[in-house]
């Protein structure tokens, strides 16, 4: 299989290609959305099971992923899920043949590719989402992304230009930052935007959390597919946590500030020294400047026994606002998150609604931005620099391995502040 550079020059050239043809496999009013999954794990088959509550009229037809077990363990538990009374209710199914199950490095080209698939849910790890989403755009694909979205600047240029292309062709695109279509959430950001604690001028976001999982080594892996199974602890695969997880607070903060920071500097290590963990730091502090020169703390942190904490806090002129232990301004409690819809299903509704209405939404953007606001603070911690937007964003830093095959692949070292660049 190519690497990613080839793989984006093609994709550029059959995506110049699909704008001159018109049509493809939209789905107009009323069109029974048919959905391809990519990425069988926990959250892309948590993401199928929240499609087919979504809305009425969806149905699944196609799977893929690298590894055949992942794929037959979701297979099965669609096939319980379709079950659910919600599902029934809507009208919704799961019609997946074995001739539309797919696995191996190519096996989201086979999903893409397949005929009646309309809707693809991008849910591998992220090192992979900028190839997975420029193919989709250019097949005339309607997406749902998780987050992030790119762990480089040059995969986050190659989704700037397929938000540009989506744009151009009517497609839709939703991220999975699903706090902004949480309703709790978009109260907050109303009165945040209508002035009610007034000019912003400084913030917080944190993640904090215990350690996460790791995946055991089996004599017969290779180290491409060791690292792909243990892809949350390889830099290349996700990013590092401050870019696969606390991407959602770093959102909330852009989405507040309606803009986002110019620079970073940070600080970060790992205390874990087990191999099984990879190369990924255990914590993160930056601070991030925004153009008007007000600064803002970002936090997270992956290390067991300590204080947790997810929550964002903004400070303005006239006041504050948090969203710790529930909505918050000016020290009054919003009302509760209690019977609010799952916003991980909201996402797809939302979508949904869109594509029918010939109104697509394109989220591709703005988790671009955050993305990149994510790997600022990495690189900023992973370097000891300040390290600038504009910099970034024309960054040859390429995190890709060489070819995308089942083989040998070592990963790069730790890097060490003050010593790597």
């Amino acid at each position: 299989m190519s690497n990613r550079r080839d793989f984006l020059k093609m994709s550029a050239a059959a995506t110049a290609a699909a704008l001159v043809v018109a049509g493809g496999v939209h789905a107009a009013e009323n069109d029974t959305i048919k959905v391809g999954l990519i990425g069988c794990g926990g959250r892309g088959t948590g993401a199928a099971f929240d499609v087919l509550r979504a809305a009425p009229k969806v149905e699944i037809v196609a799977l893929g992923d690298a590894f055949e077990d992942r794929l037959k363990a979701c297979r099965r538990d669609l096939a319980n899920q379709a079950q659910d009374e919600r599902v029934k209710q809507l009208g919704n199914k799961v019609s997946v043949k074995d001739e539309s199950c797919f696995f191996g490095l190519d096996a989201y080209k086979k999903v893409i590719d397949y005929p009646e698939v309309n809707y693809v849910i991008l849910a591998t790890p992220p090192g992979f989402r900028p190839m997975h989403l420029a193919y989709a755009v250019a097949k005339n694909k309607h997406i749902f992304t998780e987050k992030p979205v790119a762990v480089d600047g040059p995969g986050i240029r190659t989704v700037y230009d397929a938000y540009e292309s989506a744009k151009k062709k009517k497609l839709a695109i939703v991220a999975g930052t699903q706090r902004r279509h949480q309703a709790s959430y978009l109260e907050l950001m109303k009165r945040i935007h209508g002035g009610e604690i007034g000019e912003l001028v400084g913030g917080r976001c944190y993640w904090n959390q215990a350690i996460l999982w790791q995946r055991p080594r089996t004599p017969n892996m290779s180290d491409l597919e060791y690292q792909m199974r243990n892809w949350y602890n390889f830099t290349w695969l996700c990013g590092d946590h401050i870019v696969e997880q606390h991407v959602h607070n770093i959102d909330v903060l852009n989405w507040a500030f309606q803009n986002h920071p110019v620079k970073a500097v940070g600080m970060g290590f790992r205390t874990r020294t087990d191999p099984r963990y990879g190369h990924i730091y255990d914590f993160f502090a930056t601070d991030y400047e925004w153009e008007n020169g007000v600064h803002t703390l970002s936090m997270c942190r992956q290390i067991s026994n300590c204080a947790n904490n997810i929550s964002e806090a903004l400070v303005g002129t006239k006041g504050t606002a948090s969203t710790l232990g529930g909505m918050w301004i000016n020290g009054k409690r919003l009302a509760g998150r209690r019977g609010e819809v799952s916003p991980y299903i909201q996402e797809h509704t939302d979508l949904i609604a869109s594509i029918r209405e010939k109104k697509p939404l394109n989220e591709a953007r703005r988790i671009a931005e955050s993305s990149l606001v994510s790997i600022m603070g990495r690189e900023a911690a992973y370097t000891g620099q300040v390290i600038k937007w504009d910099e970034l964003m024309k960054s040859n830093l390429d995190l890709s391995p060489p070819k995308y095959e089942f083989g040998p692949h070592t990963p790069r070292p730790v890097r060490l502040p003050g010593k790597t660049s």
